[in-house]
């Protein structure tokens, strides 16, 4: 399937770039508005729960700013729509994170997170478009991924992953999923419930090391993948290789050599 040069993912990317508030942590501890490039928060540094008081905030980007965590109070912001935490050196999310009623798009690419890092009201963000988690440590993509209905973007590309619950299924908005560079070998049949095949779809899944069957359908095209797991045939054999439970794939990427994971002294040299 032809893909486009540059995806919604791309698109929604440079968006957010050009309206978002960049925030840095001043001297005094409180939070405001960058007026340049944010400077390097020192190793240790939180965000302070000063940022509770922005109540109208909408769009929030702490890109590139070696956060290590998150302030409960963060779930105060009531009216933000768009959050930026990528590119830090978050390990957990705060309880409550969950809270954001109004939140469209967040971005957590980039940091050391995995799926005993989400809080348990995680998935409460009903609301969210666009997901992305990619280039952190998850190996299990939790099943309550599928309460988020609204998601049209998700982006799990350079995990650990190395398997997709079915309830994936259940995200019938979905316009682009990003899979590429973890340890899957198959795909749950409910994936084929998702329309991922036409112009403006995304499917991207390379670097996985696909049992044969499935890799000589992605030789073929995305659309001869989506046609082959919908069928009657992969599904049993597809139950067949779950009940066996095999070995995982071991991990193959060296992930000690992350930004995320260097000591501060070395990123800055």
């Amino acid at each position: 399937m032809p893909t486009p040069e540059r995806s919604a993912e791309d698109s929604v990317r440079n968006n957010r770039t050009k309206c978002s508030v960049r925030m840095e942590i001043s001297d005094s501890g409180k939070t405001e508005p960058a007026k340049r490039p944010p400077r390097i928060i020192r190793k240790g540094k939180s965000v302070p729960p000063n940022v509770a008081e922005l109540k109208n905030l909408e769009v929030l980007n702490f890109f590139n700013n070696q956060i290590e965590e998150l302030p409960t109070q963060i779930s105060s912001l009531q009216k933000l729509k768009h959050l930026n935490l990528g590119m830090n050196r978050l390990n957990t999310l705060p309880r409550g994170f969950g809270s954001l009623p109004a939140l469209e798009v967040l971005d957590l690419t980039y940091n050391n997170l995995n799926e005993n890092s989400l809080p348990g009201n995680f998935f409460y963000l009903t609301t969210l478009r666009a997901l992305y988690l990619s280039d952190n440590d998850f190996e299990i993509l939790p099943p309550d991924i599928g309460k988020l209905t609204k998601l049209q973007i998700l982006s799990l590309r350079d995990n650990d992953l190395i398997s997709l619950p079915k309830e994936i299924g259940e995200l019938t908005q979905l316009k682009e999923l990003h899979i590429q560079g973890n340890r899957l070998t198959v795909l749950p049949p409910e994936l084929g419930n998702l329309d991922l095949t036409g112009q403006k779809q995304v499917f991207k899944a390379e670097n996985n090391p696909w049992v044969t069957p499935i890799a000589d359908q992605f030789q073929l095209g995305v659309s001869h993948v989506f046609e082959y797991i919908r069928s009657e045939t992969y599904k049993y054999l597809y139950g067949r290789h779950m009940q066996a439970n095999p070995e995982p794939p071991k991990k193959n990427n060296d992930k000690s050599k992350k930004i995320s994971r260097k000591p501060l002294a070395a990123r800055n040299k």
